[in-house]
């Protein structure tokens, strides 16, 4: 993930995904500071903070470094040696043809901010890099992302046919169904919006947050008959709340529950989901290097792993000098 601020709720489903892996597979996380600059070059003030808060997040929500190494992208240089090496055989066009390019490019435009810079063009080739020094078999991935694995699978190939070598297995993509959560009203979830639930949110934001969620527009009074398929709410309860679910929108067709106590209920939910991660956010707060101590060691981790790699890369494209 990229460090562009604190996580919310809509996060939480991606992080309990990555825990599950981490039973599975020998994983590594990773924090890509260098891909928040893509599109954020001019904003670095708070970048530092961001990554501490990002592993806060991460570690509250119960990732856990003891079994996969939490590792900061610019600490890890050897991302950034592939990725030049990579930048030396990858065609133009691979990258052009990446289907978030163009969109990104236009959606920025709108805002009045220019990102037609070299590293926004390269990004999808340093993402490729960062899969692909540890030799990853499989990336848990968003179906938008789906092109990028591809591009990463292509430079493997073409990697490994030019230097004729096996360096690079070819990464496959772990679709996972996250569900997409509305922000409070009803827009795209977005800390800039305000219409997002922290994960480190109190007891008491996540009442006010609830109590301010968008419901059925035509239901004005408590007597009127609902409409659950058209109130965030509802959303909610689909997802936090599938043992009470069918109840509660069989109940608000029927106005045998207001939108009041349904919110209340909701409410609860969610403070017996958050807060358990509130309360480690706390613990390691408490202990104000450990986060620090963590991601310090996560590097040397994924450091040992990629040196491995570019080892054998330096090999195969010839430039192992002498100081080797």
């Amino acid at each position: 993930m990229r460090p562009t601020g604190r996580l919310h709720i809509g996060h939480l489903s991606v992080i309990e995904n990555w825990i599950r892996l981490q039973e599975d597979y020998d994983c590594v996380f990773g924090i890509v500071d260098w891909h928040a600059l893509t599109t954020s070059f001019d904003e670095v003030e708070a970048l530092q903070q961001r990554i501490r808060e990002i592993a806060l997040d991460w570690l509250s929500a119960g990732l856990d470094p003891e079994k996969s190494p939490i590792m900061v992208q610019s600490q890890v240089k050897e991302h950034a040696e592939l990725h030049l090496l990579f930048s030396m055989m990858t065609p133009l066009s691979w990258l052009e043809r990446v289907p978030t390019y163009k969109d990104q490019l236009q959606q920025f435009g709108a805002k009045g901010k220019d990102i037609s810079m070299y590293g926004f063009l390269g990004y999808p080739l340093l993402m490729a890099a960062d899969i692909l020094i540890y030799r990853a078999t499989h990336v848990p991935v968003g179906l938008d992302q789906v092109p990028h694995i591809e591009l990463a699978r292509e430079v493997a190939r073409r990697f490994n046919h030019l230097y004729q070598t096996e360096i690079f297995p070819e990464p496959k993509d772990i679709l996972s169904e996250v569900p997409m959560l509305p922000g409070i009203d009803n827009r795209k979830m977005s800390k800039s919006y305000g219409n997002d639930i922290p994960l480190s949110a109190s007891a008491e934001e996540i009442k006010e947050k609830v109590r301010l969620m968008v419901t059925d527009p035509g239901r004005v009074r408590k007597t009127d008959l609902g409409n659950p398929d058209v109130c965030v709410v509802h959303v909610y309860h689909k997802i936090y709340n599938n043992g009470e679910v069918a109840d509660i929108g069989d109940q608000c067709r029927k106005a045998g529950i207001g939108c009041v106590a349904c919110k209340q209920r909701l409410a609860a939910k969610l403070e017996a989901i958050l807060g358990p991660i509130r309360e480690r956010r706390a613990t390691l707060l408490d202990k104000p290097n450990r986060v620090d101590e963590i991601l310090a060691d996560g590097c040397l981790q994924a450091r040992a792993k990629t040196a491995e790699t570019m080892e054998l890369v330096r090999e195969a494209m010839g430039v192992r000098g002498v100081m080797d």
